[in-house]
C-alpha cells in the first residue's frame, strides 16, 4: 500500500512512531511523510520514509495561511495517490480529513489531544468542533488516546462510529529500560518535562516549589523543556536562587529521568502524558495531575500519586507526601510503574491496532 502521514512536526513523528514507520517500511508500504522540514527528518528519510516539504503554522489562526495548507494537502494527495493517509495533530487531521472527504480517500485519524483551543473562547470552540465535524465524518476509524478525549466527540455529536481508544502513542520497552533509582543518600530531585507554559501547571509548580524549598532543603526541582511562553527571566531568577533548575531543552531526557527520584507533571490536560510513560518504564514514580491523559498512566498510591489540577495547595501536598515515604516504598512505587508499562503501554500494542485497522482499509 502506498501511505501517506500528516503530521505538524518531525520530532513527535520520530520520538513516538518511529517503530510503527518502520515496521510499515519492513512490511513493504510505501510511506511518505509530509511535514515542515525540521531536526528529525533526515532520520525518518533514512528509515524509508519519502519526505513531502510541507509549510504550515502549527498554532496560528491565520486564514489565509490555513487556506493554502488545505491547498497543498489536496496537491499532494492528488499527486502521491495514496491508499490510504494517516493523521497526527489538529490542522493535519482536520484539513488532510476534508481533503481526503472530498478526494475519497480511506484516513485514518489519531487525536492525539484536544489542546487548548477546544479549551478556550466559546466561538473558537465552535469552529474547531465543527471543522472536526466536517472533517472526520468519513474517516475509516479515528483513534483516540483516552476514552475522555473520545467522550468529549460523542458529547459534540462528532462522528465516532468507526472509533478505538489506543494506550497513547505507548512506550518503548526497550528504549526506556529500568534503571537504577537513585541513592538514597541524595536529595530528592523531581523532574517536570515539557513544554514551558501556563497549559502544562508551570505556574502551579513553580508556587510549589517556592513554598516547599521554604520547609524542605533536600529537595531540588529539576525543568527540562523548551520555554513557549515568557518564562525565561521568571526561571532564570529561580533558578539563581536554587528554587528550580532549568535546564532548557535536552536530546537526552533518558538521562534526566536516570537521575530523579520522581516525575512531576501538574498539566491541565494531555492526549496521554509520554513522558508519564517513559518515566514509569524506566521505574520512576509519577506525580501527576488527575487529568485525562494523566490519571490513566499510574495506579493511585501504587505506582504514582495523583492530585488536583490547578490547584498549588493539592500540589504541595502530594510533594510532601511523596517525600515523607521511605526510600524502599519510592523504589517500590517505580517497579509498580513499570510492571503497569508492560502490561497495558507496550508501544507495540499500539503499533498492532494500526496493522489491524490497516488491513480493514486493504480489504476493502
Amino acid at each position: 500500500m502506498r501511505i501517506l502521514v500528516l503530521s505538524s512536526i518531525s520530532l513527535g513523528l520520530y520520538k513516538l512512531r518511529k517503530e510503527l514507520l518502520w515496521e510499515l517500511n519492513r512490511r513493504g508500504h510505501e510511506v511518505y511523510i509530509s511535514l515542515p522540514d525540521d531536526e528529525c527528518v533526515r532520520p525518518l528519510v533514512q528509515m524509508g520514509c519519502c519526505f513531502v516539504k510541507t509549510e504550515m503554522d502549527r498554532r496560528g489562526t491565520n486564514l489565509i495561511a490555513d487556506l493554502s495548507l488545505l491547498y497543498s494537502y489536496y496537491k499532494i494527495v492528488r499527486e502521491i495517490c495514496p491508499d490510504v493517509v494517516m493523521t497526527y495533530n489538529i490542522k493535519p487531521t482536520v484539513y488532510g480529513g476534508l481533503i481526503c472527504r472530498i478526494m475519497k480517500k480511506a484516513y485514518l485519524p489519531t487525536i492525539t489531544g484536544l489542546g487548548t483551543a477546544v479549551r478556550g473562547k466559546e466561538l473558537l470552540r465552535k469552529i474547531i468542533v465543527g471543522l472536526y465535524r466536517i472533517g472526520l465524518k468519513n474517516a475509516q476509524c479515528v483513534f483516540f488516546q483516552n476514552k475522555s478525549d473520545r467522550q468529549f466527540f460523542i458529547d459534540c455529536r462528532i462522528p465516532h462510529s468507526r472509533s478505538r481508544v489506543i494506550p497513547g502513542s505507548g512506550v518503548n520497552l526497550e528504549e526506556y529500560c529500568v534503571e537504577e533509582y537513585p541513592d538514597a543518600k541524595d536529595v530528592v530531585r523531581l523532574l517536570f518535562i515539557g513544554r514551558i507554559m501556563k497549559a502544562k501547571g508551570i505556574d502551579e509548580l513553580i508556587l510549589a516549589a517556592k513554598r516547599i524549598k521554604n520547609s524542605y532543603a533536600n529537595i531540588e526541582f529539576h525543568l527540562v523543556g523548551f520555554c513557549e511562553e515568557d518564562y525565561h527571566e521568571q526561571l532564570g531568577k529561580l533558578h539563581d536562587a536554587g528554587i528550580v533548575f532549568y535546564h532548557g531543552y535536552q536530546n537526552n531526557m533518558r538521562q534526566f529521568i536516570k537521575n530523579a527520584h520522581a516525575v512531576l507533571l501538574p498539566s491541565h490536560h494531555e492526549g496521554i502524558s509520554n513522558v508519564l510513560l517513559e518515566a514509569a518504564s524506566t521505574g520512576r514514580p509519577v506525580l501527576a495531575s488527575d487529568v485525562p491523559g494523566c490519571r490513566e498512566t499510574f495506579d493511585e498510591g501504587i505506582s504514582g500519586l495523583g492530585f488536583e489540577a490547578k490547584n498549588v495547595e493539592a500540589l504541595v501536598s502530594v510533594i510532601k507526601k511523596f517525600c515523607e515515604l521511605s526510600y524502599d516504598e519510592k523504589k517500590a512505587m517505580g517497579l509498580a510503574g513499570r510492571k503497569k508499562m508492560e502490561r497495558e503501554y507496550d508501544r507495540q500494542i499500539v503499533i498492532n491496532a494500526y496493522m489491524d485497522q490497516l488491513a480493514v482499509v486493504k480489504s476493502c
